[in-house]
């Protein structure tokens, strides 16, 4: 009888150590919101007092008292080529304003139309929701490392989604410190900029928007990539938890929040 008490003592005990074993596993890997981390990527967006004027200058008053932010995340595998890439962002009552500077290297721009094949180049891109929901739409503004661009909407409520019209493209206003003279790859190290103007009026035209003014939010997600590079790369500066390269997913998008 003791033999058994015995027995059973030692059974309990066991049970005891492996339970113990499991709840510190359990707290110590913790469940994570997927959201988590676009919380933390929260980029407060301040007004300007008047309109600015669109030519790549990234050390224009204006913006050297505008917060950068980094795009230090990556899809895929860890690229060998990472750019170092920072973003600044303001609005007034008309427009967004967005500059981006590219600490970058094997640099090429071979689509010189508008909607051409901008990604495949050495490219920075602005995926947002006019509002702060990510399930009524997004645009996506992509524009290579000479200024060419192109814009879509996708209107989920509507099921639709397209380029940008011809006469909206018109309305956007885009500068690069660079001439568009790489066709050929340049290896060596080059620092690039590249600033554009985006009126709030070609939004309203493809999506439910929301006006941006103190306390409004937006959801957004800054890229930069080079499909046909000889480097190719995908950079984030929200998270995208996803197994290959791919930006179309507003469920990872960060915030803007206007001041």
């Amino acid at each position: 009888m003791k033999k058994i008490t015995r027995n059973l003592l030692s059974s309990f005990k066991t049970a005891l150590y492996f339970l113990a074993i499991i709840c510190l596993t359990a707290f110590s890997h913790p469940i994570i919101d997927k959201n988590q981390d676009q919380m933390k990527h929260n980029y407060e967006v301040l007004a300007c007092d008047q309109a600015m004027v669109i030519n790549a200058d990234w050390n224009k008053s204006i913006w050297k008292t505008t917060k950068s932010v980094k795009l230090e995340n990556f899809m895929g595998d860890r690229p060998d080529h990472f750019p170092a890439v920072e973003m600044k962002m303001r609005y007034d009552k008309d427009n967004i304003y967005v500059i981006f500077k590219v600490e970058d290297t094997y640099v090429r721009a071979i689509a010189k139309e508008t909607n051409g094949k901008v990604w495949e180049d050495s490219c920075v891109e602005f995926f947002f929701t006019p509002g702060p929901s990510t399930e009524s739409g997004y645009f996506n503004l992509e524009t290579n490392c000479i200024g060419t661009f192109l814009m879509e909407y996708h209107n989920q409520i509507a099921n639709d989604d397209g380029f940008v019209s011809k006469n909206d493209n018109q309305g956007i206003e885009i500068k690069s410190s660079l001439a568009p003279e790489y066709d050929n790859e340049h290896a060596g190290p080059l620092t690039w900029y590249l600033e554009y103007k985006l009126p709030h009026s070609i939004l309203l035209n493809y999506l439910p928007y929301e006006q941006p003014g103190p306390g409004v939010k937006w959801r957004a997600n800054f890229y930069k990539c080079g499909d046909k590079t000889s480097h190719p790369h995908w950079l984030t500066w929200a998270p995208v938890d996803f197994p290959q390269p791919k930006f179309h997913l507003p469920e990872f998008f960060g915030w803007l929040e206007f001041k």
